[in-house]
């Protein structure tokens, strides 16, 4: 969720030629054509399904894209509480022979269980341990060696913790993403904004909200301010100094500067940047966001 005030969404400033700069167009573009036929033996599928993540049941969708395989595989992390769940770019992912991971943390959209901040994290290593798993893979046509991590805000945030976490997983985006670490140090001395924070909290953590939180929204904010050190993503930037990541931004924000100078100083020459003149949803540059991640992921991925 993007946060008026003390909100850290962050993401790596580039030149201004950078940031008006269009991502190439592939001869048959996944982002507007659909494939020109269908492959009926090993057919496009959306699947629903459900995993296993501390003890509750976590609902989610896999987009599986068409031919035998087995196909790499992106899991798409929604934010805070996930409004904007970017499934077109779910579906052009699969056009582009990548199949999609899609699902609600513990405590979101009616998963099983609570959420937590920590929770969130840990619902990540399990969709990984889901596709990992030698059954699900064969069924679901999934490459197990080419798993990556896209995440939207708070997703981002995931995204780039999840892929600290895990040195297998390929590559990891971060899509105008919320840095909850940082902005927990923020709050500390800003009452304006812990309070305008709480304040959203208990609204999308009531009853029939999309959120259940364990201790409600008090509890979270008080994760933020006590876990805001270790969770910021600067500190994870030694652990991502191997691997692709790209960041995505938007020109109204300037609280990215602390990751860019992170991911630098830890040795990370595979840092893709771009910023654009759009809102925290990307409402007017969804065509330019699906070109932008499926270009990153065949070219700098490599999947």
């Amino acid at each position: 969720m993007r946060r008026a005030a003390g909100a850290a969404i962050v993401a790596v400033l580039v030149s201004a030629a950078c940031a008006d700069a269009q991502p190439r167009v592939p001869a048959r573009d996944p982002v507007t054509l659909d494939l020109p036929a269908r492959d009926t033996a090993n057919p496009m599928a959306l699947v629903e399904l459900h995993f296993p993540s501390g003890g509750a049941r976590l609902n989610g969708l896999l987009y599986l894209a068409p031919g035998k395989g087995p196909h790499p595989t992106v899991v798409l992390l929604h934010g805070y509480p996930g409004n904007e769940r970017n499934l077109d770019l779910a579906q052009a992912m699969r056009r582009a022979g990548l199949n999609v991971l899609f699902f609600h943390y513990r405590g979101a959209w009616g998963s099983g269980g609570e959420f937590s901040f920590d929770n969130a994290q840990a619902d990540v290593a399990a969709a990984l341990r889901f596709l990992r798993d030698s059954v699900n893979a064969t069924r679901h046509r999934i490459d197990r060696r080419r798993l990556a991590l896209v995440g939207h805000s708070m997703g981002g945030w995931l995204a780039l913790r999840g892929a600290a976490a895990d040195p297998t997983v390929a590559c990891a985006a971060g899509l105008e993403f919320w840095d909850v670490g940082r902005e927990g140090v923020a709050m500390r001395k800003d009452s304006a904004a812990r309070a305008e924070f709480l304040a959203y909290t208990t609204d999308i953590t009531a009853p029939g909200a999309p959120l259940r939180a364990a201790g409600g929204a008090a509890a979270l904010v008080k994760a933020m301010l006590d876990r805001g050190d270790e969770w910021a993503l600067a500190a994870s930037a030694p652990a991502l100094r191997a691997r692709p990541v790209l960041l995505l931004d938007n020109t109204a924000n300037t609280s990215h500067a602390p990751l860019a100078d992170a991911l630098r100083k830890a040795g990370n020459a595979r840092v893709a940047t771009h910023v654009w003149p759009t809102d925290h949803s990307f409402s007017d540059r969804r065509v330019g966001l699906a070109r932008t991640v499926i270009d990153w992921l065949r070219t700098d991925c490599r999947l």
